[in-house]
C-alpha cells in the first residue's frame, strides 16, 4: 500500500512590502495544530526539515515531532531531513528514541546532507569533509541503531569502546531513511546498505530520475537485500485547492518569492512563471491543483517508480495557517482516498 503525508520545512511568512518576518512562536504553534489534523484525516506520516536560517522556523526536527507525538495518535512522525553530516549520530539516535517512545513507535529518522550549509559552520564543521562526514556518521548512526552496547572508531570523533547508547527505541529499532537529490554514489549507498531512500523532485521533469529509481533498485537487489520490504519515495512540491487555476494564481506569488530568495544566494536567475507552469504539467515536477489532478500525478508517478511512499512538501514559501489547513483537509480527505482505492488495483 502506498503511503500518503506530507513534509514542511517550517517557512516562515514574509511580508512581500515590508520584508517583515512571521513571529517564530506563532508558525511553531501553527505547524502543531497543522501536524494535529493531518492525523485527524488520516494521513501516514509527516515529516519536518532542519534549517538553520532566518527565513525558517525549525532547527531541530525532534522537539517538533516530540511536540506533536502529544497531540496525535497515529500518523508516523519524523525528520525530512535531519542533516547527519553536522550532528553527533549519538545524540540524534538518543532525540528521535525517545520522539519513539512518546509516541508509542511511530517515529522515524530521515537522514541526509542537506540542501544548505549553514549547519557546518555553526557546529565546527568543515566543508572540505562533506562527503566523508556523511558517509562515517551514517555509518556510526547505522551501528547505533542495530547494536547496543557498541563499539565503533572513525575519524571525526572520539572511539566508542563497550559504550551503551541510551534510551533504546521501541523494539530496540529505529526506522531510518536517507533523502537523496540527484547524486548517483548517494543512491547507489543506499541501495548497497538497503536503507529506503526519498527522492527529491524538485526542478525539471519528474520523468527524468527514472534511471536513478532503476539504479536504486538495481543496488539493493544486487546486495542481497529483501525485496518484499523494499521502501523508496519522493518528495515534490505541492499545494491543493478547490480550483486548479485559482490555487495557482493564488499560491504563486508565495513560492516563487521563496525561489528567488534562495536563488539569490545560489546564482539562480529569477523564477519565472513558465517555470512554474511547466512545473504544475503532467511531466513536470510540482502538484499544484486541485483534487483530480493531484490524484492523476501521484498515481502516475506511483506506477513510473513503483513508490511506496509520497510525501508533499506543502510549505513552500509559507502559505497562510489558514490555506495551509485547507489544503491538508482537501488532501486527506479528497485526494488520500481515492489514491489509495486506485492503488489496491
Amino acid at each position: 500500500m502506498l503511503e500518503l503525508g506530507i513534509g514542511m520545512f517550517g517557512d516562515l511568512q514574509i511580508d512581500p512590502k515590508t520584508g517583515e518576518i512571521q513571529s517564530t512562536q506563532q508558525r511553531l504553534q501553527e505547524i502543531i495544530e497543522e501536524i494535529k489534523l493531518m492525523d485527524e484525516v488520516g494521513l501516514d506520516f509527516f515529516g519536518m526539515g532542519e534549517h538553520h536560517r532566518p527565513d525558517y522556523a525549525v532547527a531541530s526536527p525532534e522537539i517538533i515531532l516530540a511536540a506533536a507525538s502529544t497531540v496525535t495518535k497515529n500518523i508516523k512522525l519524523g525528520s525530512a531531513v535531519s542533516v547527519l553530516s553536522s550532528t553527533d549520530p549519538v545524540k540524534l539516535y538518543q532525540d528521535f528514541a525517545t520522539v519513539d517512545l512518546l509516541s508509542n513507535g511511530r517515529a522515524e529518522l530521515m537522514a541526509g546532507r542537506g540542501s544548505f550549509i549553514e549547519s557546518f559552520p555553526l557546529f565546527g564543521y568543515d566543508l572540505k569533509d562533506y562527503s566523508e562526514l556523511f558517509e562515517e556518521k551514517l555509518d556510526l548512526l547505522l551501528k547505533i541503531n542495530n547494536q547496543n552496547p557498541i563499539n565503533w572508531t572513525g575519524k571525526f570523533r572520539k572511539s566508542l569502546i563497550n559504550q551503551d547508547v541510551l534510551p533504546r527505541a521501541v523494539d530496540n529499532h529505529l526506522p531510518i531513511w536517507v533523502a537523496v537529490g540527484g547524486t548517483t554514489s548517494s543512491v547507489i549507498r543506499a541501495g548497497k546498505l538497503g536503507l529506503p531512500v526519498m527522492f527529491a523532485i524538485i526542478g525539471g521533469a519528474w520523468e527524468q530520475f527514472k534511471p536513478l529509481f532503476e539504479l536504486y533498485e538495481q543496488a539493493y537487489a544486487d546486495n542481497g537485500h529483501d525485496i518484499s520490504k523494499f521502501q523508496v519515495g519522493v518528495h515534490m512540491h505541492a499545494f491543493f485547492g478547490e480550483s486548479s487555476q485559482a490555487i495557482a494564481d493564488q499560491y504563486y506569488p508565495v513560492y516563487s518569492a521563496q525561489m528567488n530568495r534562495i536563488g539569490a544566494s545560489r546564482g539562480w536567475p529569477p523564477y519565472q512563471r513558465s517555470q512554474f507552469d511547466f512545473g504544475r504539467s503532467p511531466h513536470g515536477h510540482l502538484i499544484i491543483g486541485d483534487a483530480n489532478e493531484a490524484i492523476e500525478k501521484i498515481l502516475r508517478v506511483k506506477e513510473a517508480f513503483g513508490l511506496t511512499r509520497f510525501s508533499a512538501h506543502m510549505d513552500v514559501g509559507s502559505p497562510s495557517h489558514k490555506e495551509m489547513m485547507k489544503a491538508i483537509e482537501l488532501y486527506g480527505n479528497k485526494i488520500v482516498p481515492k489514491v489509495r482505492e486506485a492503488s489496491k488495483v
